[in-house]
Order: C-alpha cells, then structure tokens, then sequence
C-alpha cells in the first residue's frame, strides 16, 4: 500500500470486483471522456485473473474505502498511466495525490525514465491533476479515441525521472 496524506491507493484485489464492475458499467462513473463498454462480474473476474502486463490500482480514503481507480503499465521504455475518480471524490486534490504516489513508486522500483499519460484536453479536470502532479505537456495527437461515437483529441503529458528527483 501506497499511503499519502489524503488517499492511500493499493493494489486492486479479487475483493474489489464487484464494486469495481459496477462503477465501471456507470456512466456517470465514466463520464464523457472514458468509454461506455460494459463488463460482466464474470468477465470481470476472468480478467484479472489473466496474465497482463497493466498493474491496477485502487484509490481509496484513509478509512479504506474505494474512491477510484489507477492503471499503469509498460508501453516500450517507458510507463503509462490512467485514472478515473468517482464523481462523489472530484475536485478535491485526491487524484492529484494518488498520480504522484504512484510515480513516486513507478521511479522508485522500475528502471524507467519516463511515465506518460493521455487525455482529451477537454477534460480540464485531468489536465489540472497531470499539470499539478508535475508533468509537462508534449503535444497533441489528432482524433487519437473514439470515445461514444466521437472522435477525441489526445494530449500528452510527460514527466522524467529527472524532473521527479528535482521535485522532490
């Protein structure tokens, strides 16, 4: 377990999937940046007990309950990540925290000189958490998802392991 000030997160369990599922299958819970694919408990569960090379996390308050999701993964030499917090918990610098616990971590026990992340730029609220958390912005990649039934830009963000051990 990751602990912060705020939030600690940790990873996903077989315990979580339930609320996992369910919020995931919410399309206020998605909200009009993520996709609307919906999942089954049992498609779920066969899931996270495949192999995969993405590692999930849960964001949750200091009482232990779930708030959100984090996912990080390997794409070539660097790492990715992705969040979603749950519309009760936005807004209050509780994603922000959990980012930079996890890059943190990430810097801390992989051999990775970068973490890169995307999202619409419309989605002013995760540009904040990203630019908060210290990444930097890179570019724009045009028409990059398709997210219900439109095509979204793609920002991205950035922040070297050398950057990080500045901030810290």
């Amino acid at each position: 377990m990751l602990m912060g000030e705020k939030v600690n997160i940790r990873p996903l369990q077989r315990d979580d999937l339930e609320w996992f599922t369910e919020w995931n299958n919410d399309p206020e819970y998605k909200g009009p940046y993520e996709p609307l694919e919906n999942n089954t408990l049992e498609e779920i569960q066969k899931w996270f007990d495949s192999e995969k090379k993405t590692e999930s996390w849960v964001i949750a308050d200091k009482q232990g309950e779930p708030m959100g999701q984090i996912i990080t993964g390997p794409q070539g030499d660097y790492y990715w990540l992705g969040y979603i917090l749950h519309p009760n918990h936005r807004g209050q610098g509780y994603t922000t925290e959990a980012v930079k616990l996890l890059v943190d971590h990430l810097f801390s026990t992989k051999n990775v000189v970068r973490i890169q992340a995307e999202c619409t730029p419309e989605n002013r609220a995760s540009v904040r958490v990203l630019e908060k958390a210290g990444f930097t912005y890179e570019g724009l990649k045009r028409k990059a998802a398709y997210i219900q039934g439109v095509y979204m830009d793609g920002a991205i963000y950035s922040i070297l392991r050398e950057e990080w051990n500045r901030k810290k």
